[in-house]
């Protein structure tokens, strides 16, 4: 049943997992918020805000999430297919160390792998990011990444 995760005791993903086909066929599709969602301030630290998305035909959901952490200063970008499959993610702030050891600065970006999900980090592509300091235009850039057309996240004048 797709929709569901399983991980076996390796933590890769087993057979219920998306295809890494249906996964970039997930990311490309184009997004919209899902109608009636109000516009939410960028979360502060500590924060958390969850946009549910939904392709141009209403026949799939997504979330887009955004999460500050307080301790730790990171900010995270996150687009979920199905509820639970992280097809992309940006990470700031913090290092990662992938599957076989390899280690991955900041800002990386996670992609869906069939074997392991969202464990794999890569450095983030050349052009990807606009402006890494500025909350808006990283907003930007990973939107469209994700190919989201419009999103309802308020990001305030001095959030630059």
């Amino acid at each position: 049943m797709i929709g569901d995760t399983a991980f076996d005791s390796k933590e890769k993903m087993t057979e219920q997992a998306l295809t890494k086909e249906e996964a970039q066929a997930l990311l490309k599709m184009e997004k919209v918020p899902q109608p009636g969602i109000k516009p939410e301030p960028f979360p502060g630290l500590g924060g958390r805000i969850k946009v549910p998305l939904q392709a141009m035909n209403g026949r799939e959901k997504f979330l887009f999430d955004i999460t500050t952490k307080r301790i730790a200063l990171t900010t995270s970008y996150q687009t979920r297919a199905r509820q639970v499959y992280v097809l992309a993610r940006l990470d700031f702030n913090a290092p990662h160390t992938n599957p076989d050891g390899t280690k991955i600065g900041v800002p990386h970006l996670h992609l869906y792998s069939e074997k392991y999900g969202d464990k794999v980090a890569y450095p983030v592509p050349e052009g990807l990011l606009s402006n890494p300091a500025s909350k808006s235009a990283v907003l930007e850039d990973f939107m469209r990444f994700c190919n989201i057309k419009s999103c309802v996240i308020e990001i305030d004048l001095f959030g630059q």
